[in-house]
């Protein structure tokens, strides 16, 4: 069943609805909406069981989590918008548009994952499992330091903690819950359905959602463009938006 997701609205022009991940909050496209307000209307919301959205009833898949999208379009009487979304929300845009393909005008998919190996697929796995074993807390360094730049974290310490808040107010079987869907996730059998046209970007560094998946991601999708940042790890919406903004809004001007 879906859930009706707190949200916000800035902007006008368009509409583009912007999807976060695992444990993350809306909060983390100001920068992008701060230079894309004055052409579109930026809807950013937080996932089911985050921030103050409700919480689920029990467990939950990717599918519902669409179904939490749809709920967004049906309220606000949207017919047709852009998508993007970052990490979980990268497969979340995704999977909306190969089921409402006639709703999307274009998707953009920053730092996400798809075609991992068997190796890919077994080291974000371990993650969670370590995670499971171990408590998600005494795992929050490992994870930022994936997230992050060592010189980013070495001088925004206050970005850091903030970002480990965001984890630790996350109910522990929800975080659990969406890293299980990324981690599980493979959007490869399906991404060369999909015809809209997407921007694939993602960070040099970025660990987990890297340049060799991306492209893969990129070469798959008949409509697509492919942007690597330098020097940037996955957490590139925070670290880094000024430079995430240039190309996203090129593109997004490109199908208005």
């Amino acid at each position: 069943m879906a859930i009706d997701c707190d949200f916000s609205i800035r902007g006008a022009g368009p509409h583009l609805i912007l999807i976060h991940g695992i444990g993350a909050r809306r909060s983390v496209f100001d920068g992008l909406v701060d230079g894309l307000q004055d052409r579109f209307t930026c809807i950013t919301y937080d996932l089911r069981g985050h921030g103050q959205s409700p919480l689920p009833e029990g467990r939950f898949g990717l599918s519902d989590l669409v179904e939490d999208l749809a709920r967004i379009f049906d309220r606000l009487g949207i017919e047709k918008a852009h998508l993007a979304g970052h990490s979980l929300g990268g497969m979340i845009g995704p999977g909306f548009a190969h089921r409402f393909p006639d709703k999307v005008l274009s998707l953009g998919l920053y730092s996400t994952a798809a075609f991992r190996t068997a190796d890919d697929s077994a080291k974000v796995k371990g993650v969670v499992a370590a995670m499971r074993k171990n408590g998600i807390e005494r795992e929050l360094d490992t994870l930022t330091a994936r997230w992050f730049t060592d010189d980013f974290a070495a001088a925004n310490p206050d970005v850091i903690e903030r970002r480990k808040a965001q984890v630790v107010g996350t109910p522990p079987d929800v975080f659990l819950n969406v890293f299980d869907i990324y981690a599980e996730t493979e959007m490869s059998p399906w991404l060369h359905e999909i015809e809209a046209p997407s921007l694939v970007l993602t960070g040099e560094l970025d660990g987990g959602c890297n340049p060799r998946l991306n492209k893969q991601i990129a070469d798959a999708m008949p409509n697509s463009e492919l942007v690597v940042l330098n020097e940037l790890k996955h957490a590139l919406l925070i670290e880094a938006p000024d430079r995430v903004v240039g190309p996203v809004r090129t593109f997004l001007e490109k199908h208005r």
